[in-house]
């Protein structure tokens, strides 16, 4: 055996992810445009102290989860955790989870930084210590807001999860026909083929004050109805990697278990492979 990469379910090589800050309004607008593109999305609501989220428990059920939407976290105060005393940025988090999950009434472990993020340390604090809190709240992710990467990868760390780029990137239709063009089947050169991601993000309010609301209509339009692809939110994309990296393996790689509760899609040298919750196999 040469190489062993990840797929996504049904053996897919691709997947894309949407997230957006802010709760806002416009953000019944935006999901109605997701859901008729087939598109999976994560919202990051803040909490309390004068930037609550807009929405009740109920639109919070109606609008965004009965719909396979995540919600998750974006500060109690909208303060940048890089700028934050170490106490402040544990209640930031901790206060808006707690929130959030009495009104959603499940767990939220994801989160996007709010601000400016993990782009600046003016409060002596370093992003080890941030990851170091986020790990011990249990927070799975945090989405940071850049540099744009537009070669897919999935994250090594994904506390700083960077995305691919904002929604009104000019350059944003040309990373999607970059990203679709990708042949990552068995005619690619071996190293080459390990999965991509397209993770697109941005502000709702962002289309209502430009009024450019066929932005995101172009964009699902172009990304939808891909066999290739693997439509989900940020916290799936995070629990199917660390179910992927949870696979034990025997010494030369012949055998294979999986105990998490994830059914996982690999692919060996150019074969597919499917590994059921509990099960081990031999490949």
């Amino acid at each position: 055996m040469m190489y062993t990469f990840l797929r996504f379910p049904e053996g897919k090589p691709k997947a894309v992810t949407f997230s957006y800050d802010d709760a806002p309004k416009d953000d019944v607008r935006l999901v109605e445009i997701f859901n008729k593109y087939g598109m999976k999305a994560t919202f990051n609501h803040n909490g309390g102290g004068g930037r609550e989220t807009n929405f009740t428990a109920e639109q919070m059920h109606e609008l965004f989860l009965s719909k396979g939407h995540e919600i998750a976290i974006h500060g109690a105060l909208h303060r940048a955790n890089g700028s934050l005393r170490l106490i402040e940025g544990i209640r930031e988090v901790l206060d808006n989870r707690l929130m959030l999950e009495e009104r959603c009434g499940r767990i939220i472990r994801g989160m996007a930084y709010p601000d400016t993020g993990i782009t600046r340390f003016p409060n002596a604090p370093g992003y080890a210590e941030i990851k170091q809190y986020l790990t011990e709240l249990d927070i799975a992710y945090a989405r940071t807001i850049g540099p744009v990467d537009e070669e897919f990868p999935l994250p090594v760390d994904f506390h700083a999860w960077t995305p691919t780029a904002h929604h009104d990137n000019p350059n944003i239709f040309g990373y999607i026909d970059k990203f679709l063009a990708l042949d990552l089947s068995t005619k690619t050169y071996k190293s080459m083929r390990f999965p991509r991601l397209m993770f697109i993000w941005g502000h709702g309010f962002e289309f209502g004050k430009k009024n450019n609301w066929e932005q995101i209509e172009n964009i699902c339009e172009k990304l939808a109805n891909n066999e290739e692809i693997w439509y989900a939110t940020n916290i799936e994309i995070c629990e199917y990697v660390e179910a992927y990296k949870s696979l034990r393996h025997s010494a030369n790689g012949h055998i294979i278990y999986n105990p998490t509760v994830i059914k996982v899609w690999f692919d060996i040298d150019g074969k597919l492979y499917s590994i059921e919750p509990g099960e081990t196999i031999r490949v």
